[in-house]
């Protein structure tokens, strides 16, 4: 049989449901997942295999209206992860409709070159009579080459909208082993995993004033590795509340990313956090080449 392989791009709005559909695809957690907008902040590629065609699956950031350096980074991060991509998958959060930035997003799409697919995403928990209409009116201002409706968190739809994106794929030789999941490095991916615990625990007392950078690793004869990571915050009030009442929070972050962490590399994992202020660590170019983005003057 051909082998098919190509770049498939993951576009949205924030929290449309992106990285969830990402992991669905792939079949296992390869991108960070959490109910705050922004989230995803680099080009990750999940990599997912459907019969003979493997799909390079791009989960770019939420394109969004920027205001700083690193919303600007993060912007274009998601437009160049699109460039010239086999296909672009816009996922829409039915539930929430075509709101403004969904808009823009579609109309910026009908200028693009790439073929485009659409998949309306939640449909678990969106008005049922809604779906087709808005299907409808996103078909109108630009014509994707099909539409699905899709619930990505129970995986219904998702075998359906694997196949067809394989199917457009074009003919070709596997770009990676069919055991590889991901080709983002394992220290960013580590990286990933302990901001991911970091907004899934502290909620709205932590917006977007962190990062997270793997600054020593080490695997050991053992079989273990031991892994450092610098948590960077902005103020000396938010430092406190990362390590929370006598360190509780940093120890449960850290022991929740480590579990993660020993998952993703199947080895024993040795995780020490540390929490530094960095009033302009958003302003570092070199805290942007450590998450895996580009430098924007």
């Amino acid at each position: 049989m051909t082998t098919r392989c190509g770049t498939v791009a993951v576009v949205g709005a924030p929290n449309a449901g992106k990285s969830t559909l990402v992991n669905a695809l792939v079949g296992q957690k390869v991108a960070i997942v959490s109910a705050k907008v922004q989230t995803t902040r680099t080009r990750l590629m999940g990599i997912a295999v459907d019969g003979e065609a493997q799909l390079l699956l791009v989960d770019t950031p939420g394109i969004f209206h920027p205001r700083r350096r690193l919303d600007r980074a993060m912007v274009r991060a998601a437009w160049d992860g699109a460039a010239g991509a086999d296909v672009v998958l816009l996922v829409v959060d039915a539930k929430a409709g075509l709101k403004d930035d969904a808009r823009v997003i579609i109309d910026s799409l009908g200028r693009r070159p790439e073929p485009k697919m659409l998949a309306l995403n939640k449909v678990d928990i969106a008005a049922k009579p809604r779906l087709l209409d808005l299907a409808a009116q996103a078909n109108a201002m630009v014509p994707f080459a099909e539409t699905f409706f899709i619930a990505a968190e129970t995986g219904d739809g998702v075998p359906q909208l694997k196949t067809a994106l394989g199917a457009a794929l074009p003919a070709g030789d596997w770009a990676y082993p069919a055991d590889q999941l991901v080709d983002a490095t394992t220290r960013l991916l580590a990286a990933e995993i302990t901001r991911e615990q970091l907004y899934n625990r502290l909620h709205a007392e932590l917006p977007y004033a962190s990062a997270v950078e793997t600054e020593q690793w080490e695997d050991r004869r053992d079989g273990s590795t031991v892994i450092h990571q610098q948590i960077l915050v902005e103020r000396d009030s938010q430092k406190a509340i990362v390590l929370g009442a006598k360190g509780a929070m940093i120890r449960a972050i850290g022991e929740a990313a480590r579990g993660h962490i020993a998952t993703l590399t199947g080895r024993r994992i040795h995780l020490f956090l540390h929490v530094k202020v960095k009033a302009d660590w958003a302003d570092d170019r070199a805290v942007f080449r450590d998450i895996g983005l580009d430098w924007i003057d």
